[in-house]
């Protein structure tokens, strides 16, 4: 799509198939990271702290340019710099596939699931699926200017959201209020953690600011903070938090394609005015929680308006400025108002697309044959299931085999993007960088270094810069650039 950069970050839950099991899933977690680094050598690990969270070893850059590593104990896999919906989707699903693919080499298939989801029915504890996308510096990034992003992102969920059975407990955290930061409960606001029977997003539940910097505990709709991964003079980096991981590619698709053509909207000026939410958190969690699906809001103006009527307003904006302007931009407007004119209707039109629609008909299809009520657990466990990346027990992929669900790339797409980088942005030059280090060996243990070398490893590398050691930092702060033949030259001199 014109002039933006996609990329997701997804962590991934691992569910152990013991009552009382012998090791924990972050023991499984460590083992699974190794195999893919020091048995199948899919890429490289880091050999310097890239924070106080993550030491040498952690994780690393793999072939495809895209990263897994640890994080609080969760494997998580982010997706090289992506320039089309088409990279974006194959990219996501590659790594669903290299983490599959290694649970099964290593033998630990009988032991272990990997579930791509965002929420622990057990613990009430959630990981995130983030969004990244590239604008420029002049993007308006204040109150003001992100206030059409924010009611965008709130009432986008009734077509990106997951679906979940229940509701988290009330969250323990801290919010801005004016220059000031409180405790959550201190303001009389958050959800009261009724009994739910099911409810369209994931992540709604955990969502506790409008803004805010940090996403431990304080999760916002929009992350403030001003980490763009490239040159800084020229770009910012657009991090959401708040949206759930999809199974379905459509919901994948839809969801980066309407928020970055929301986005393009924000940057000419044009987007809808006058659609200010009162108070979007708490309708963030109102949708989602919805058992009537109208999914109403209030906005400053005084006005009551669905959430249907608002995702109508954008794109009736983004189709009187972008139409034509190129072919995913056309597919997404199209798709967008095919999706919102199904939701006006009976949920179960949007099966194999939403990703909640696809589970709550797969959950009403089990309990009424089985005559179970929404309290029965089993129902949280095929919650889960849903989210199963094992081809032969997920319950996505049995939709598939159903054929009733869409596909917007192949099977042979997302082989090619486990090893290979799009080719059309930075990744490029990174996976370049990868597979000559591969092909270098491993580098010396560290006892059997040399003193000097102890203290500045053979290779650094980040998203914008790697170095070799040796020879000067080579920067890669454009990327829309591939960086490719500059960087074979570079490793030429090596």
């Amino acid at each position: 799509m014109l002039n933006r950069i996609f990329g997701l970050e997804t962590e991934y839950g691992l569910l152990v198939h013991q009552d009382r099991p012998d090791h924990s899933p972050t023991w499984f977690a460590h083992k699974i990271r190794d195999h893919l680094f020091q048995v199948r050598r899919r890429g490289v690990l880091d050999l310097h702290h890239r924070g106080h969270d993550e030491p040498p070893g952690n994780g690393g850059f793999l072939t495809n340019a895209g990263r897994i590593y640890l994080d609080m104990g969760h494997l998580e896999y982010a997706s090289p710099e992506c320039h089309s919906l088409t990279d974006a989707v194959a990219t996501d699903r590659a790594g669903d596939a290299i983490l599959q693919q290694a649970i099964e080499e290593a033998g630990l298939a009988d032991h272990v699931s990997l579930i791509k989801n965002n929420v622990d029915h057990e613990t009430d504890a959630t990981f995130g699926s983030h969004e990244n996308y590239l604008v420029s510096r002049r993007f308006p990034f204040t109150r003001r200017g992100l206030g059409p992003l924010v009611t965008f992102l709130v009432t986008r969920q009734i077509f990106t959201g997951s679906g979940r059975v229940g509701a988290a407990r009330p969250q323990d955290a801290w919010i801005q209020m004016d220059r000031l930061i409180v405790p959550r409960a201190a303001t009389g606001q958050g959800p009261g953690g009724p009994h739910l029977p099911f409810q369209i997003s994931q992540r709604a539940d955990h969502i506790v600011n409008d803004f805010f910097e940090w996403v431990q505990q304080n999760r916002a709709i929009v992350n403030t903070r001003d980490e763009p991964l490239a040159d800084p003079n020229q770009y910012r980096r657009i991090h959401l938090l708040l949206g759930d991981s999809n199974m379905a590619e459509y919901a994948t698709a839809l969801k980066l394609g309407t928020t970055g053509l929301v986005l393009q909207l924000i940057e000419d000026g044009t987007a809808p005015r006058d659609l200010d939410i009162v108070e979007p958190v708490e309708a963030l969690q109102d949708i989602s929680q919805d058992q009537d699906r109208r999914w109403l809001v209030q906005l400053h103006s005084g006005k009551t308006i669905s959430a249907i009527d608002i995702q109508e307003q954008f794109l009736e904006a983004a189709e009187r400025r972008y139409r034509g302007q190129d072919e995913e931009t056309d597919w997404v407007l199209q798709q967008w108002r095919s999706v919102l004119q199904d939701l006006r209707g009976d949920y179960e039109r949007l099966v194999g697309r939403v990703d909640w629609a696809s589970k709550l008909w797969l959950l009403e299809s089990f309990r009424e044959a089985e005559k179970l009520d929404w309290s029965d657990p089993m129902l949280k466990s095929l919650d889960l299931e849903y989210h199963n990346l094992h081809p032969g027990k997920g319950l996505y992929y049995g939709l598939m085999e159903e054929g009733r669900v869409p596909r917007l790339i192949t099977d042979k797409a997302i082989a090619l993007a486990t090893e290979h980088p799009p080719r059309n942005t930075r990744a490029f030059g990174r996976g370049e960088l990868v597979r000559h280090l591969l092909a270098c060996g491993s580098p010396p243990e560290a006892e059997h270094s040399k003193p000097d070398e102890r203290y500045f490893p053979s290779y650094v590398i980040n998203w914008s810069i790697f170095q070799l050691r040796g020879q000067a930092p080579f920067p890669m702060p454009d990327p829309f650039r591939t960086y490719v033949q500059e960087v074979r030259d570079h490793l030429s001199l090596a």
